[in-house]
This record gives structure tokens, C-alpha cells and sequence, in this order.
């Protein structure tokens, strides 16, 4: 990889995400939980959540990612709250889309995911993008199978 790929990888606003995500730590009260972990680079990302009336009530993240992963988690972090799994998983698929198949970036309040396109050429890092979402989709399930 050269330094100008890597440059654009890790642009000024993927790392701008990364100093800002949203609901960082964890909730003393939980529905439901899910750690995902990359074995490909270590990478993980631990949810809690809570639902009310099949929406998330209340979310926490700790993120122990690259920058790739921390800004993904940070624009789920920033527009979680208030959505239902169908929203979650709509805008999980639209991201996996765009980055595997050249696809739209997901719709708002996710839209800001687009600033992850550069990450396109680069497939060893899609699953450490993919780990907030499928932490909270998991921790969504897990929460439902427990009420």
C-alpha cells in the first residue's frame, strides 16, 4: 500500500469520527449484549443495549478498532438511539454493499458511512467496519430471546 492510499484511506474526516464516537463505555443496565471481534486484525467492538416499544432506548459501545472501525462505530453511535432493528440491519446491508460491491452509501441518518468508500480496495478491513453493526444487530437478538 502506498502512502498516498494510505492517505486517503485515513482522511481528515475518517479521523475526525474516530475523536468523536458517540456512547462510548457501557450501560449498567442492559437487554442485550454482543462482543464481535475481527481475527484478522484484532479489532472489537462490545454493544449494550436497551429496547422499548421495538425501538433501541438507550446504547453503549466500547470500540477497540482501527480508524476505519472506530468511524464506522461512531456514525452508528451518533443516530442509533430511537431506530428499529429493520432501520440497523437496512443500514448494515447498505454498508457492506458499498463496500464490497461499489453500492450506495446507506441512506441518512447513516449517509455519513460514504466517508468510508475509500475502504473499498481494501477487503481485509471490511470486517472490522462491519463490527458495531453486527454487534448491535446481535445484541438486538440476543435481548429479544431474553424477554
Amino acid at each position: 500500500m502506498s502512502d498516498s492510499d494510505l492517505m486517503q484511506l485515513y482522511s481528515r474526516r475518517i479521523l475526525a469520527l474516530t475523536t468523536a464516537i458517540p456512547h462510548l463505555g457501557r450501560l449498567e443496565v442492559f437487554d442485550g449484549t454482543s462482543m464481535r471481534r475481527s481475527p484478522q486484525c484484532g479489532s472489537s467492538v462490545t454493544v449494550f443495549l436497551t429496547l422499548k416499544d421495538g425501538r433501541i432506548a438507550d446504547f453503549a459501545q466500547e470500540v477497540r478498532a482501527c480508524a476505519l472501525g472506530q468511524a464506522s462505530a461512531a456514525v452508528l453511535g451518533g443516530a442509533v438511539i430511537g431506530r428499529s432493528r429493520e432501520e440497523i440491519a437496512q443500514a448494515r446491508d447498505a454498508l457492506s454493499a458499498m463496500l464490497k460491491q461499489a453500492g450506495d452509501p446507506p441512506a441518512p441518518p447513516f449517509a455519513e458511512l460514504e466517508t468510508l468508500v475509500p475502504a473499498r480496495e481494501y477487503p481485509n478491513r471490511h470486517t472490522s467496519i462491519m463490527l458495531a453493526w453486527d454487534a448491535t444487530l446481535e445484541a438486538w437478538d440476543k435481548a429479544v430471546e431474553t424477554t
